[in-house]
């Protein structure tokens, strides 16, 4: 799924032992408050790399259970 450009991904497809919570968010006025994870391969850690709404807003509630990247981040 597209939104504003960021691919969304299924969160239930991580692979969880790349991924640690991070303390940082963000606010979207239409989408809420976006929750931040670090990823981790091969020893090198990309900090905040992935993000995700856990309570998106009304109207981004097609993107709730999902998780989209940057910073570099390729998804294979």
């Amino acid at each position: 799924m597209v939104v504003e450009g960021n691919h969304y991904f299924p969160r239930a497809s991580l692979v969880e032992e790349h991924f640690e919570a991070s303390d940082t968010t963000t606010i979207c006025p239409w989408k809420g408050t976006a929750r931040y994870l670090s990823v981790t391969v091969d020893g090198n850690i990309n900090r905040d790399a992935a993000w995700y709404y856990d309570k998106p807003m009304k109207a981004a509630a097609q993107i709730k259970d999902r998780v989209t990247f940057w910073r570099g981040v390729e998804v294979r």
